[in-house]
Parts: structure tokens; C-alpha cells; sequence
């Protein structure tokens, strides 16, 4: 086949191939900030301010759960304690271990320290960035309580193999969707397959409450209101004859008019999702003759949502190295990263215990019998 020849790259001091930015996304419109003023409307009207628990967060959380197909839902302040909250939920004792990925946002790991146990990084499926049941096999102890799986970039985990491996083991399984919503694994919905799970709806996710935001989701009805507790300061929901809050507990609560923007939102994603495959197979097609860049491995009978498309790099087709090829990209006008940034195993406080002072906690408590190196070297 004939070669052919695009002249000189633009990091050589060619022309672009974009001159122009690449576009916003332009997620919220004119039916956000409509359901945005109705909230102050009625605030006005009632001369109280909005709060939280509201008739827009009740009106919020069913309209989430309608979209996952049943279930319960609570909507949280942040994808973090989104994560936090559900590991609040299954109320493990001090110093549990609760298996991590390693390519996974810092909200993935810290909320489990701040729940006090210890987090053990099981590594990735060397196809993927995600983890994968080999790998988490390898990491449990008797100490091993639960393990969380992270959705990254849209991309479902290879979820029966990890399922099985916890009923074996008798874990709990929270699955972190925070950069997969709409994403399926033959045909579910991610976060309807482990025991909880944890949603982030950030202004860049692919669904939205605004600035920050979050949603706690199970179809365990226990789960469901032992985590709504615990992420409102121990209040006794859904208790016969409280005497008071009854579990310690944080305020990660939501609100009305966040809530309000996620109504509109969540009844968007079906189209925003089908919009990002569309674009991913689109990015696919184009690539598919060119042997020296390929789109990532994903998990058979699985659909991602593309929060970020994964392209690998075939470099002994290539007279250059990932960051100068990714430099290159940039200033064609197509911006990308050369690697998955802030992965927290690589984070100073991590590979330091600089965890609650200097105190090293959890690892340098002397109730913890297991490993006391935060991080292990994986090949």
C-alpha cells in the first residue's frame, strides 16, 4: 500500500491539523438552570433557604434509582465520600483490610484510612488499567474484609471472577463507578453487581449535580440505611423508637438544589452516554490502519462510557517515545496525557505513611498484624 505523506508535524514548526480548541462540553443548559431557579423560587416564596433531604434530593435519589433499575440511593456531597460512605456502610471493624486498584483517583484509597482500616493494592490486568481477580487473589488475608473495584475510564471491571472469588472468601465487594455511569458488564449495569457502590457527579463526570457531588447506591436495603446514617452524623433513619444518632457519623450530605440539577441530569445520561460510545467508535475506525496506535483492551461483553478513551502505542513501529509522540498530539491541536495522572500509589503521603501526623496510622498501629508497607512493587 502506498504511503502517505502528511508534510511536516507541527512540532516541527508545521502547520496544525486543528487551529481551534476543542469544543466545551456544554453539559449544563437551559433545563438546568431552569430547575435550578425553581428551587429559589421556592425558597423565596417560603423565605427559608434550601437545605438537604429535601423533596429535590427524595425526587433526585428516585429518579437515580429509576435509571439503575430499582434499588436504593443516597445522594453525598462528593464521589469520595460517595466511597467513604460506603465503606461506612458495612460497619468493619478497625484496621480491616479493604483491597484497592492501583490506577484509581486519591478518593479511591483515602477514604479507606479515614474509615480506619488499611488499604492493600491488588494490581492491574496488564490489558487494562483495571483490576482484575488474578491479581486481588494474591492480596487477601484472614484480615481481608472487602474489596473495591474502580470502573477507570468508563471501562467495566471483569466483574463474575471477582464476585465468585468474594462469596468464596465471604467479602464485601464495593464497586467505585465514579468515571463509569451508563457503563454495562453483560448487560448490568455497573454498580448493580457488587454489594454497594459508589458514584462520583462531579462537573466532568458524564452526569452531574453541579460543582461536586455524589450518590451512595445499593440494592441492600441494610446497606442502604446503615450508610444513609452514617453519612448524616449517625441520625437513626428508618430505627423504631430512636434514643438519638446512633452510629458515629460525618455530614456528607447533598442538597436541594444540587439535587435538583441532577434530576435533569440523570434523565440526559442515556443520550450523553450513546454520544461518547459513538465518539469512541468513531476514534476506533479512524485508528484502525494505523498499526502503531491502538484503542485499549477491554473486557469482552462489556460496554464502556468512555470517561477517558485508553490508546496504547506499539513503539518499535515508532521513532519516538510515549512523551514526545503525546507531544507531538498536543500541538496538532489534540491534547493528551502520556499516563494516567495522580495514581496514589505513587503519591509522597502514601509511599511516607504521612497518614494523621506521624503517627503512621494504620500501618504502624500495633494492633495490625499484616504488612506494614503501604505500597508493594508490582512488575
Amino acid at each position: 500500500m502506498k504511503k502517505k505523506s502528511f508534510g511536516k508535524l507541527a512540532i516541527d514548526g508545521g502547520k496544525p491539523v486543528r487551529k481551534e480548541p476543542m469544543p466545551p462540553r456544554n453539559l449544563l443548559w437551559e433545563e438546568e438552570r431552569a430547575a435550578a431557579l425553581r428551587v429559589f423560587d421556592e425558597c423565596m416564596k417560603s423565605g427559608n433557604a434550601f437545605l438537604y433531604n429535601g423533596k429535590f434530593e427524595q425526587q433526585y435519589e428516585k429518579d437515580f434509582c429509576e435509571y439503575m433499575g430499582g434499588g436504593y440511593a443516597d445522594g453525598v456531597n462528593s464521589g469520595t465520600n460517595a466511597l467513604f460512605c460506603a465503606i461506612g456502610a458495612l460497619q468493619l471493624d478497625a484496621l480491616s483490610e479493604i483491597i484497592v486498584p492501583p490506577i484509581t483517583d486519591p478518593g479511591g484509597v483515602t477514604p479507606v484510612i479515614f474509615a480506619g482500616c488499611v488499604p492493600v493494592f491488588a494490581d492491574s490486568d496488564p490489558r487494562s488499567y483495571n483490576t482484575c481477580a488474578e491479581e486481588i487473589k494474591k492480596r487477601i488475608t484472614k484480615r481481608t474484609r472487602a474489596i473495591i473495584v474502580a470502573h477507570i475510564a468508563g471501562e467495566p471491571v471483569d466483574m463474575d471472577p471477582i464476585m465468585e472469588l468474594a462469596k468464596k472468601h465471604k467479602l464485601y465487594v464495593i464497586e467505585d463507578c465514579a468515571q463509569a455511569h451508563g457503563a454495562t458488564y453483560k448487560g448490568k449495569l455497573v454498580g448493580t453487581i457488587g454489594d454497594i457502590a459508589a458514584f462520583s457527579t462531579m462537573g466532568g463526570k458524564h452526569h452531574s449535580t453541579g460543582g461536586q457531588g455524589g450518590v451512595v447506591y445499593t440494592r441492600n436495603e441494610k446497606l442502604h440505611w446503615q450508610g444513609k446514617r452514617f453519612a448524616d452524623r449517625g441520625k437513626p433513619f428508618n430505627i423504631k423508637n430512636p434514643k438519638g444518632n446512633v452510629v458515629a457519623g460525618l455530614n456528607c450530605n447533598l442538597n436541594d438544589l444540587s439535587a435538583a440539577i441532577g434530576s435533569v441530569q440523570i434523565k440526559k445520561l442515556p443520550s450523553i452516554v450513546s454520544r461518547r460510545r459513538r465518539i469512541g467508535e468513531m476514534i476506533k475506525e479512524g485508528i484502525k490502519e494505523c498499526h502503531a496506535v491502538f484503542m485499549g483492551w477491554q473486557v469482552p461483553n462489556t460496554e464502556c462510557s468512555y470517561w477517558f478513551l485508553r490508546i496504547g502505542l506499539n513503539l518499535q513501529l515508532l521513532r519516538t517515545n510515549k512523551e514526545q509522540f503525546c507531544k507531538a498530539l498536543a500541538a496538532e491541536g489534540i491534547p493528551v496525557a502520556s499516563s494516567y495522572r495522580h495514581i496514589p500509589g505513587e503519591a509522597p503521603w502514601i509511599k511516607n505513611q504521612a497518614t494523621f501526623g506521624k503517627s503512621r496510622f494504620p500501618w504502624n498501629c500495633s494492633d495490625y498484624k499484616g504488612s506494614r508497607r503501604p505500597v508493594w512493587r508490582f512488575p
